[in-house]
């Protein structure tokens, strides 16, 4: 497989219905200010988010949510990822959630949790390093 050339292409959504865009906002800025293509959809379905993704081609899907639905939307997203054929993507995560939850999500499929408080740089930083090499070890 020939790897990918140009910027890291970011999709930033946020699952269900919650409307707290401040955070992933920030994020997005960040990613951008980074040297990657971003494309923020903001709140969407999960197939929605898994639709975009497939079509723009995404490097990473960058998802935000502080709701307590993060047990049922974010495995069904990584589940429709993976039906899709498209679990060479990225996924990370950031938001509110309970510590015992975030090895639920990894084994779920994310692949990174950003709690509060994470330093912009750290998220970009493991998005470089890693966005890539996910796509060529698949």
């Amino acid at each position: 497989m020939s790897e990918k050339s140009g910027p890291i292409k970011v999709l930033m959504a946020k699952p269900g219905l919650d409307f707290h865009t401040w955070g992933v906002t920030i994020v997005s800025l960040a990613l951008r200010d980074a040297g990657m293509e971003v494309i923020y959809i903001g709140p969407q379905d999960p197939e929605q988010i898994v639709q975009t993704a497939i079509q723009e081609d995404v490097d990473v899907v960058g998802l935000s949510l502080l709701s307590s639905t993060h047990m049922r939307l974010i495995p069904k997203i990584t589940e429709l990822l993976r039906a899709r054929g498209a679990d060479d993507m990225l996924v990370v995560l950031g938001g509110v959630f309970p510590p015992e939850d975030i090895p639920l999500l990894k084994e779920a499929g994310v692949d990174e949790v950003f709690l509060p408080g994470s330093e912009l740089d750290n998220i970009a930083n493991y998005i470089k390093g890693n966005a890539r090499r996910k796509k060529a070890a698949v």
